[in-house]
């Protein structure tokens, strides 16, 4: 009797002891990056995801942060997740300038009417082949995309018309079409990556800024810049994306989780923003900055000849007119 009770014990040991070594196996730790300071959107959606992608895998996923740049720039975080140096990033529309070029169209200055029309585009075909390529030259998939609200204009004078920007050195992410855009709109822009922002205008190597509010509400640019000046000449988009490698081979469970997650999290966050946009822009106000309402038509007539041949030249897979058309 005593025998079988030792028998059972250890019978009990061993169980536990396999079933703790299976699920300790089966943990995954996903390690998610941004270029972008915690308390942006994009970083929120990335904490909303590992929320729920823990909560939906019931503890078996883990979420590792790394957000405010720590990790590099948003250039070396998309190469990053591309070749599995990083399982995941939320970031801006880098990744598509990197993997699909042709298709960058989605993230330039006075092509998308608004967020609506934006999402009419993604969700449709030309959305569609635009992730093709990311996965294809990127090994990235694309889980969400998250609105960020329209970007405008950021001095320490006041900005109404075109004219208003000649000769002052705008800070701008090194995007070769939204560099040709502004050179052709008559600011002399200067190539500075986002967590090299803030310091850029406080030192003068730049005057001002453009960017969405969130943008400049995170990185606290109402410190360094006097004007705010609503051109809404872009609608910018952020996306949470994984290394498709890595996502291949969790169980089919574990991806369930990821895309569940996914798109609960860039649902929430953009939601976040339709909502909040004008209440950032006030709360900016509140902060200092001085609301400009610019002649925004002046500066779409005096942009639409570069964006034009911006689809001639680099976004030859469309046309301006097919996707003013949907």
């Amino acid at each position: 009797m005593k025998r079988l009770r030792v028998i059972s014990c250890l019978v009990v040991v061993v169980v536990g002891v396999l079933l703790f070594g299976t699920a300790y196996a089966a943990k995954v730790t996903i390690r998610l990056a941004s270029a972008f300071d915690p308390k942006h959107i994009l970083c929120q959606a990335g904490e909303r995801f590992k929320e729920l992608v823990e909560q939906y895998s019931n503890g078996e996923i883990e979420v590792q942060t790394f957000f405010g740049g720590v990790m590099g720039s948003e250039e070396e975080i998309v190469e990053a997740v591309s070749v599995g140096a990083l399982e995941m990033n939320t970031g801006g529309g880098n990744i598509i300038q990197i993997f699909a070029p042709q298709y960058y169209f989605f993230d330039s200055p006075f092509v998308m009417k608004d967020w609506n029309h934006f999402l009419r585009v993604w969700n449709g075909p030309l959305g569609e082949k635009a992730r093709e390529e990311i996965l294809k030259n990127g090994n990235t998939m694309i889980l969400g995309v998250v609105y960020r609200g329209v970007r405008h204009f950021t001095s320490n004078k006041p900005i109404r018309t075109p004219e208003d920007l000649k000769g002052i050195k705008l800070r701008l992410p090194q995007l070769p079409t939204w560099i040709k855009v502004w050179q052709a709109l008559g600011a002399h822009t200067v190539p500075v990556p986002l967590t090299e922002l803030f310091t850029a205008l406080q030192t003068g190597v730049a005057d001002a800024s453009e960017g969405d509010p969130p943008q400049i509400l995170s990185f606290h640019l109402y410190e360094v810049q006097k004007y705010l000046s609503l051109t809404g000449h872009l609608v910018q988009t952020g996306y949470l994306s994984i290394n498709k490698t890595f996502f291949d081979k969790l169980s089919k469970e574990h991806q369930e989780a990821v895309l569940r997650a996914g798109k609960e999290a860039t649902e929430w966050a953009a939601q976040q923003i339709v909502e909040r946009e004008q209440e950032i822009i006030k709360e900016l106000e509140n902060k200092g900055m001085e609301i400009v309402v610019p002649d925004v038509e002046a500066f779409r007539t005096k942009a639409k000849p570069v964006v034009e041949e911006l689809f001639k030249t680099q976004w030859t897979v469309t046309t301006w007119e097919e996707v003013l058309s949907y």
